[in-house]
């Protein structure tokens, strides 16, 4: 592993440990492979995470094109047991997060905002 996807994987999951109600986050690429993926999440899970979130990223930016919405800053997904948030890093990789159904999301939203600040 390179020294730079070593710091990746550390940043992120130091935001994974420091943010709360924030379970797993992957770096997925702009062609939806797994660039990076918090310590302690399954390889396999972090592999179909980076494929939702690519398929997501993709469907959100159309969506926003065919309705001039301009750019996409972030996508949420709330759901049952959860939320996922979707941000976009400046070289067109994504940030992927799973968080508690009792997570602040205007606080993980934030700390996804430093987070791809400091990636980007």
């Amino acid at each position: 592993m390179s020294q730079a996807a070593q710091n990746l994987n550390w940043l992120i999951t130091n935001f994974v440990d420091n943010t709360p109600g924030v379970s797993h986050t992957v770096v997925v690429s702009a062609d939806g492979l797994l660039l990076a993926m918090s310590e302690g999440f399954p390889r396999d899970r972090a592999d179909q995470l980076a494929a939702v979130a690519s398929g997501l990223t993709s469907l959100t930016a159309g969506a926003s094109r065919i309705f001039e919405g301009g750019s996409v800053n972030q996508t949420v997904v709330e759901m049952e047991r959860g939320f996922l948030f979707i941000m976009s890093i400046s070289d067109g990789s994504s940030l992927a997060v799973l968080a508690h159904p009792e997570a602040d999301i205007g606080l993980v939203g934030y700390e996804m905002a430093l987070l791809v600040d400091r990636a980007g």
